[in-house]
């Protein structure tokens, strides 16, 4: 019996053996089957709270490249592609800071999603060990404004020279002529015309100054609108019967806006002067003031050249002219309807056109209607549905 004994002996160990084995194998399975998830890098305690009141928008990626946390303007700009900043400029710029660890500020020109091309300055640093910190700030407006400003020096200066050279170059003439009574005469009239020029210029530029902020009207009053178009054309009559132009003036009655009754009358003169120094002459100028819905629009026609649909878009910057050499002998300046968009703005208004070259054009200052126009319409409009009889409708009206 003893060798029957130590067969089952053997015989259970053995199974007790593979059934380890066994045991061992699948665990051992199940472990390579198993990946222990990524930690996520850790970010300091508070930083998240700072990125959400950052003014710039703010990155912070990991050793990897990999974008761990990111600013709502962040995303908003374009900067994140998937898990990565979008511009290989940045990842350059964040490879170098963790490298030798010293912070790197730049301006850069980015092409950055629907936004376009962007002026920004970018400010990368390092946050930890892993971890560094991108700011990317837009400058993009600042850069227009400047850029403007700087043309607008730029075109001051130039605007300025050529009057200022004609008075020059007159009053020399005027001293070399000083025997020629007729000659003194005829220099002296073009004298006044280039003063008057300059003075005209200085004033546009004062004014255009004080109204590209586009505020609004500080302490508006009611300004009647019947009376501001009248005194718009009366300014400009003696030009329109110099060179046989009719300006006919369709107004309603009882129309009022709320703004600075000066301002409003340099924009409608504005309108108004340049319809007739672009129209040829013996033609017409229509000046039409209405009121729709809740708008009071004042808009000057005219039967002149009219203007390409591609200046279009460019016809309110400053010193801007469609047709340079007719500005320049009618004294234009190039700032009247850059001066009309600015009050249109800060009257809360727009300024509206359409154009065709040889059919004249069609410029429209649209304004919202004080309360009184508003009042004064409704009420008239209540007195004729209450005088006007209802006819009986057709099935009323058989026997």
């Amino acid at each position: 019996m003893e060798p029957d004994i130590a067969f089952a002996f053997g015989a259970a160990v053995g199974l007790l053996m593979g059934a380890g084995v066994l045991w061992a194998w699948r665990y051992s399975e199940r472990q390579q089957e198993h990946i222990p998830a990524r930690p996520e890098p850790e970010v300091p305690a508070g930083a998240e709270a700072v990125l959400a009141v950052l003014r710039s928008s703010a990155v912070i990626v990991d050793a990897a490249d990999r974008v761990v946390r990111a600013s709502a303007p962040a995303h908003a700009m374009g900067l994140l592609q998937d898990t990565r900043l979008e511009h290989e400029t940045l990842r350059d710029m964040v490879r170098l800071v963790r490298r030798d660890g010293q912070v790197r500020t730049e301006e850069l020109a980015l092409g950055l999603g629907r936004g376009g091309q962007r002026h920004v300055l970018v400010r990368v640093a390092p946050l930890t060990s892993r971890l560094v910190l991108v700011l990317v700030e837009d400058r993009t407006s600042e850069r227009r404004v400047e850029m403007i400003r700087r043309d607008f020096v730029a075109n001051v200066s130039h605007e300025l020279k050529t009057p200022v050279g004609a008075l020059n170059l007159l009053a020399e003439a005027v001293g070399e002529a000083r025997d020629d009574p007729e000659a003194v005469v005829r220099f002296s009239g073009r004298m006044k015309r280039e003063g008057a020029r300059l003075t005209r210029l200085v004033q546009q530029i004062i004014e255009l100054s004080r109204l590209q902020g586009d505020a609004l009207v500080e302490d508006p009053h009611e300004v009647d609108v019947a009376t501001l178009v009248a005194a718009a054309v009366e300014r400009n009559a003696v030009d329109a019967e110099a060179r046989g132009i009719d300006v006919a003036v369709r107004s309603a009655d009882d129309l009022y806006v709320h703004g600075d009754g000066e301002q409003l009358l340099q924009a409608v003169n504005n309108l108004v002067e340049n319809a007739i120094a672009y129209s040829e002459e013996g033609t017409s100028v229509t000046v039409d003031a209405a009121r729709v819905d809740d708008e009071v629009r004042i808009a000057v026609r005219d039967q002149g050249v009219g203007i390409a649909q591609a200046e279009i878009e460019r016809i309110f910057e400053r010193f801007y002219r469609v047709d340079p050499a007719r500005a320049r002998s009618t004294g234009g300046t190039g700032l009247g309807l850059s001066i009309v968009k600015h009050v249109a703005a800060s009257h809360a208004g727009a300024v509206e056109v359409w154009s065709e070259p040889g059919h004249g054009s069609s410029f429209t200052l649209v304004l919202p209607a004080a309360a009184r126009t508003r009042d004064l319409d409704d009420d008239a409009s209540a007195s004729s549905d209450a005088q006007t009889p209802v006819r009986p409708s057709a099935q009323e009206a058989r026997p």
